[in-house]
């Protein structure tokens, strides 16, 4: 783990309300030079802790209203399985999060879907390129809260 400080802290957690904040900007909000801004952000980013910046977009403006959560249940877990299921959930764009779980449950996924029909035609693609011994899933009637701003 790379230690980051106060001011890191600052820019990072700017940075996750606003990617597109100028450098002088951003150096004016965490009392920085353009510069000595621009040094830090690159060096978050050689550290992997900046992994990337992205827009963030209104899903159901863009034809993709109903969120879906799959979870799946498994019979095989050899390495095999696991390349083939990793391949197609990451070839499958409305697979937006995938998460391998504790407990009775093997995997949960999080999905963007423009409605039923949707869903149905992603669970179908999906079901062909992998076998799966069990697929449920629940739908999101309303989001309440959806981030990926971290605690800093």
């Amino acid at each position: 783990m790379v230690e980051i400080d106060t001011l890191d802290h600052k820019i990072l957690d700017h940075l996750q309300r606003d990617a597109s904040l100028s450098l002088d900007a951003l150096g004016a909000q965490v009392g920085l030079s353009r510069n000595a801004c621009w040094r830090r952000i690159k060096a978050l980013e050689d550290a992997g802790i900046i992994t990337g910046r992205v827009a963030t977009l209104d899903a159901a403006q863009l034809g993709f209203g109903l969120t879906v959560f799959m979870q799946l249940r498994t019979s095989s877990h050899t390495a095999d399985w696991l390349a083939k299921f990793s391949a197609a959930t990451k070839a499958l764009p409305e697979i937006q999060g995938v998460y391998r779980m504790s407990g009775d449950l093997d995997y949960l996924i999080r999905a963007r879907v423009a409605d039923m029909a949707g869903y149905d035609a992603l669970y179908q693609r999906l079901i062909a390129r992998v076998p799966l011994s069990d697929v449920s899933a629940s739908f999101v009637m309303e989001e309440i809260k959806d981030t990926q701003r971290l605690p800093l």
